[in-house]
């Protein structure tokens, strides 16, 4: 596990996380984002400052430091893509990794105050669902960095614009909820890679399986059928098919149904 040291902005790699007392970001991918190879080679930090992801990862580890922690998470930069081995532990890993980080700080780019905070792009993807169930405390964060409310504070508002309970917001277990449950709560989310839709759920259902980038509407497929090989719960037959309609009994979906469905 790659981590930055939140005070020289480098980053070090760590066997475990066991031990560590780290803060982890959620947020959105944007243009132009400071990537592994990025940081781990850049001897002077002040020429990744025109990259538009640059203020992010710094902002980041300011606040993670004025909270006390000296190691902080960055999908962007902490994960060596380069490689298809480290990359796939990272996803396996990725809800683990949010669950026993200290802090989460979910940063709303498009997000000016707390009454603005339900129209954020930031719920409709796929990768922030559990980057919203898995940790014990998450901080929200506006725009300009201003910090918004918490998790257990906006339980109720949460509720409301994630159609998820109150308990699995603030202490999610996967064997509490029944598939069908689980699946709902990703109806309208969306991943630039058809694959991710899959691999985004895995740590919902507490399984792994490899990566198979290319695989597309397969990937769902594999995971419904990883998720029967340790479940007895039918209620994977239940939830409504991608596009809406009804689907043969006893046959998987092959994605959550949009969100007009």
């Amino acid at each position: 596990m790659w981590l930055i040291n939140t005070i020289t902005l480098k980053l070090e790699e760590f066997p475990t996380e066991a031990g560590l007392d780290y803060a982890i970001l959620s947020h959105r991918w944007g243009d132009d984002e400071v990537l592994f190879k990025d940081l781990n080679g850049s001897k002077d930090l002040n020429l990744l400052q025109n990259k538009q992801g640059f203020s992010k990862v710094k902002r980041c580890c300011e606040q993670a430091s004025r909270d006390k922690y000296s190691w902080a998470w960055v999908d962007t930069c902490c994960i060596d893509k380069s490689s298809s081995a480290e990359l796939s532990e990272a996803i396996n890993s990725m809800f683990h990794w949010y669950r026993q980080s200290s802090m989460c700080y979910a940063y709303l780019s498009d997000v000016d105050s707390l009454d603005d905070i339900g129209g954020s792009e930031w719920f409709k993807r796929g990768w922030t669902l559990q980057e919203l169930l898995a940790p014990h405390h998450v901080q929200f964060f506006g725009r300009d960095w201003t910090f918004l409310s918490d998790k257990q504070s906006l339980r109720n508002e949460l509720g409301a614009i994630t159609s998820i309970p109150e308990e699995a917001l603030l202490n999610f277990r996967s064997e509490d909820y029944c598939v069908a449950d689980k699946m709902s709560w990703a109806v309208g989310r969306q991943t630039t890679r058809e694959e991710d839709l899959a691999y985004c759920l895995m740590g919902l259902f507490d399984i792994n399986m490899p990566l198979l980038y290319g695989e597309r509407t397969k990937a769902f497929l594999r995971l419904q059928e990883m998720i029967m090989e340790y479940s007895t719960d039918l209620s994977i037959f239940l939830w409504n098919a991608k596009g809406g309609g009804s689907r043969p009994r006893n046959s998987y979906s092959e994605g959550p149904a949009p969100e007009n469905q």
